[in-house]
């Protein structure tokens, strides 16, 4: 693990945008174009070549949601269904409504807040099991009150998906799961096939066919984001326990070998001992190979002069979690401007907002924190202005409208006023 002395190696840790291969490109456009002319038939293909499962049926019946709760820890259950009380508490604070401003001279104006109609919810399978994906898309979309909401998912080879996945699904209401990944599930979400209804948007995350396929629907149906490796920097001074930098650092890295990790401190000794103490707790790691190589690629701690030096790091590597581990860590929240998720306190595990206190875990990465947004409620509603001007409006305002229209050379904006306020003149 690098230990950066000098302000200007800065640069070598940040991560870039990271483009995603033209021959990966090129077989998704061929995937979303066979499944767009020959929907369920080309969605069915694909699932029997790249997940190995032949199946006679795409919907999750209401018998294999039932069964899945035999196959689930009821310590687990439990904390699927305090974890989704948590994440609707929170959200539900998120939600905007619809406003109306009058003025004295009878105009009204205001805003609309309207729910999409549907929405679809991507969540990873084959060997993955994230339940939480499916808590952090769905209940915003619920919050949001979004009246169609399915769900896809890649089967295993059995044609199933994994028990967790379907009763966290099945516990927040979600009816329509349909079992397919990759490329093919974005394709039939997008434009539909004669079993799937196209939605909307798509969320959720997947792999770098998903991102690439999400990546060329844009536009004909929207999308969340397109999220890049996971990162973590920890913000910390000499109060800190070296032991718990250590731990959470690794918490990321496990994730991927392209997850980045970085310590951020004004002391030299906090430094090596957390480089000292990362490597112990990675020779504990089941995940110690991925985690490794995430923390010799992408890992570093990052020794600033000063803690107002230290924040402005953080500031220019806006990354997707950040963790103040200091003596005072609100005295900094104000200095912080980029970063997806602020963690304060030692005690405030990254943890903590991936699964249970309440906050949405689909968060801005590779720097973009500096113009994004964690996913939240808004990103599943539309807004529409609202305008009633009143005669008395038109005719005091009428000459500086036909005037702006005039200026732009648009010459019938400016008589659709004229019109109005001259009794008939063109």
């Amino acid at each position: 693990m690098r230990i950066e002395l000098v302000k200007g190696e800065l640069k070598s840790l940040r991560r870039s945008v990271e483009m995603i291969d033209p021959s990966v490109q090129s077989s998704v456009k061929e995937i979303l174009s066979d499944v767009k002319q020959r929907g369920d038939e080309a969605v069915s293909q694909y699932t029997k070549t790249f997940d190995g499962a032949d199946l006679s049926s795409f919907f999750v019946t209401e018998e294999e949601k039932q069964a899945a709760y035999e196959h689930v820890n009821t310590d687990v259950l439990r904390a699927i269904r305090q974890a989704a009380e948590n994440i609707r508490e929170y959200h539900a604070r998120q939600l905007e409504q619809t406003w109306m401003m009058t003025k004295d001279d009878g105009t009204i104006l205001g805003q609309k807040i309207t729910p999409l109609d549907s929405v679809g919810v991507y969540v990873p399978g084959g060997t993955a099991v994230y339940p939480s994906t499916i808590l952090m898309n769905v209940i915003p979309a619920q919050v949001a009150k979004v009246e169609r909401i399915v769900m896809v998912s890649p089967p295993n080879a059995e044609g199933k998906l994994h028990p967790a996945v379907l009763v966290t699904a099945h516990e927040l209401g979600v009816k329509d799961i349909y079992k397919a990944g990759g490329a093919q599930a974005v394709a039939a979400l997008a434009y539909g096939t004669k079993t799937l209804e196209a939605v909307d948007k798509i969320v959720g995350p997947g792999n770098v066919f998903v991102a690439a396929a999400k990546r060329e629907v844009f536009g004909h149906v929207d999308i969340d984001m397109i999220a890049g490796p996971s990162e973590i920097v920890v913000l910390c001074d000499d109060s800190v326990n070296p032991s718990y930098v250590a731990a959470d650092l690794l918490s990321q890295a496990e994730h991927d070998e392209r997850a980045s990790a970085i310590a951020v401190t004004t002391s030299n000794a906090l430094a090596e001992n957390i480089r000292d103490e990362v490597e112990r707790q990675l020779q504990q790691l089941p995940r110690e190979a991925i985690a490794r190589r995430s923390i010799e690629s992408y890992g570093a701690v990052y020794v600033a002069e000063t803690l107002a030096e230290a924040v402005e790091v953080v500031n220019q590597l806006a990354p997707e979690h950040l963790e103040v581990m200091t003596k005072d860590p609100y005295l900094l929240l104000g200095k912080i401007k980029h970063a997806g998720a602020i963690f304060l306190g030692e005690y405030s595990a990254e943890s903590v907002g991936d699964y249970f206190a309440g906050t949405n875990h689909v968060l801005p990465t590779n720097g973009t924190a500096r113009f994004s947004s964690p996913l939240n409620v808004s990103d599943f509603t539309k807004k529409s202005s609202i305008i009633s001007y009143s005669k008395q409006a038109l005719v005091q305002n009428g000459p500086l409208i036909a005037s702006f229209a005039r200026e732009e050379g648009l010459e019938a904006h400016a008589r659709a006023v004229e019109i109005r306020t001259k009794e008939g003149e063109v």
